[in-house]
């Protein structure tokens, strides 16, 4: 299409200029990239010639790579139509990304109804990559409390309540690889720091509903924790409840897992996990070795 300026010269409307490439990027990847942010400038569905025209590529290449991003979900075809539209995976991680920004939100109310309920320090943590990351913390209401660290990331996913609760439903293969990449540190004399030992307890995890930190990460520390689902039953995050040694009676912690597992329970449910009946814990069995 073309314009004239003032002067009557013909003045040609180019396409947009794609990002210019550094020396760190990768060709195909920026292209690809590129081709989704066009997709979506375009109000989510557009054509091959007008992605290829839109962004300066050719149309083979362009076909390309509208085929690899397909093949990973990330453009489907229009039904019934020539055109291309973002695929269900850019949904996907849009809902992921809000619900990292978001969690902390839904869960505030569930954490200080645990902190009342028991009077402890209670944590919101998720797994962000390779690390355990505590996104929220309300601290104890006793006048003697844990000192549990500050919100932030941690190397401990291997020796607290909220790593297990979370690394418990992960296949065994990423369980390895987490616990390597970050290493099966010794906090404490009763930290586990063997593999086999941390799938046993797992499994226990799995099998109580919940997860215990028997002075794994601080000595003198005793914590419950349980996860945190979404709608598709993936787990999100975790909530723990901590006590000092002095105050960890059966009956304390047996009321601290009660509130631990039932705000996760229905924090779960708010967040659109189908909890049911056959998943609920037994509570008459806890005890503190």
């Amino acid at each position: 299409m073309e314009a004239a300026n003032t002067l009557g010269q013909a003045i040609i409307e180019r396409p947009p200029a794609r990002p210019r490439a550094d020396r760190s990027s990768i060709q195909s990847v920026d292209r690809a990239l590129t081709i989704l942010n066009a997709i979506a400038e375009s109000g989510g569905e557009t054509t091959l010639t007008e992605v290829s025209g839109r962004i300066g590529l050719n149309i083979s290449t362009c076909h390309h790579l509208l085929a690899t991003l397909m093949k990973w979900g990330y453009v489907a075809k229009a039904p019934g139509k020539r055109s291309y539209m973002l695929g269900a995976r850019t949904v996907q991680l849009g809902l992921a990304c809000l619900r990292q920004v978001d969690l902390p939100r839904r869960a505030q109310p569930y954490v200080e109804r645990i902190s009342a309920a028991t009077g402890e320090t209670v944590h919101l943590a998720v797994l962000q990559g390779d690390h355990l990351v505590t996104l929220l913390k309300r601290e104890a209401r006793h006048a003697v409390r844990v000192d549990t660290g500050a919100v932030g990331q941690s190397d401990a996913v291997h020796a607290t309540a909220t790593g297990k609760a979370m690394l418990a439903w992960l296949p065994e293969d990423e369980i390895r690889r987490l616990v390597t990449v970050q290493g099966m540190i010794r906090f404490t004399p009763t930290t586990i720091t063997e593999f086999p030992a941390l799938i046993e307890e797992l499994r226990l995890v799995r099998r109580n509903g919940f997860a215990l930190d028997r002075e794994e990460f601080l000595p003198g520390v005793i914590c419950v924790g349980a996860a945190v689902r979404d709608h598709a039953g993936a787990v999100v995050g975790a909530i723990s409840a901590s006590t000092p040694t002095m105050r960890a009676s059966d009956e304390h912690i047996a009321r601290m897992r009660e509130e631990v597992v039932a705000a996760t329970r229905a924090l779960s449910v708010e967040l659109g996990a189908q909890i049911t009946q056959a998943a609920a814990l037994d509570q008459t069995s806890v005890t503190v070795a």
